[in-house]
């Protein structure tokens, strides 16, 4: 940490949304957002509620929220955080507990790209091979070709109009719900 940082003590408890470009260390409570261009240090006494974004991130207490770093994120032991870890390096010391999606390499850019890319994504289309004959079609037929029929489904070995499966050969038993206690009573009253 740089001399500059600016420190939250452990009797302090902020609700804010926090911003700067200086260096950031906490040890005591903070809700609501943080985003500095700087380190970002979470002390062992630290809470935080809140989404936190900075250069690079090192936790030692607790964080509810997401974090996300421009270099790295170092989870040392007795670190708890609850959510989404992206930076380009993460470090995740034993004893440390995340319970969240992590995240490295290009983080801040490839899923952005990758989520919005995928939403524009139109499924292909069924190609169907050209007929064979060159004789021209005529007019009615050129309207739409009729889908191919379904097909068919084999029979078992010594059985026709069995089906196959997976498990042995067999058709898997059916499911049933279970009924709580009482539930068929209430059931035949309706009726």
């Amino acid at each position: 940490m740089a001399n500059g940082a600016t420190v939250i003590g452990r009797e302090t408890r902020i609700r804010a949304r926090v911003t700067g470009g200086q260096d950031f260390e906490i040890h005591g409570h903070l809700e609501g957002e943080l985003t500095v261009g700087g380190e970002v240090n979470v002390g062992e006494t630290a809470t935080i509620a809140a989404d936190v974004r900075g250069r690079r991130i090192v936790v030692r207490g607790a964080i509810k929220g997401d974090l996300s770093a421009d270099e790295a994120i170092v989870l040392e032991e007795g670190a708890r955080v609850v959510g989404d870890v992206r930076a380009p390096r993460v470090a995740i010391a034993q004893g440390a507990l995340v319970r969240g999606y992590v995240e490295t390499g290009n983080a801040g850019e490839a899923p952005r790209k990758a989520a919005s890319t995928a939403a524009r994504v139109l499924p292909t289309p069924i190609h169907r091979p050209a007929p064979a004959a060159a004789k021209p079609a005529p007019k009615a037929a050129a309207k739409a070709p009729a889908p191919p029929p379904p097909p068919s489904k084999p029979a078992a070995k010594g059985k026709p109009g069995a089906r196959m499966s997976l498990a042995g050969g067999k058709a898997p038993p059916p499911v049933v719900p279970s009924l709580k206690k009482g539930t068929k009573a209430a059931l035949t009253k309706k009726r």
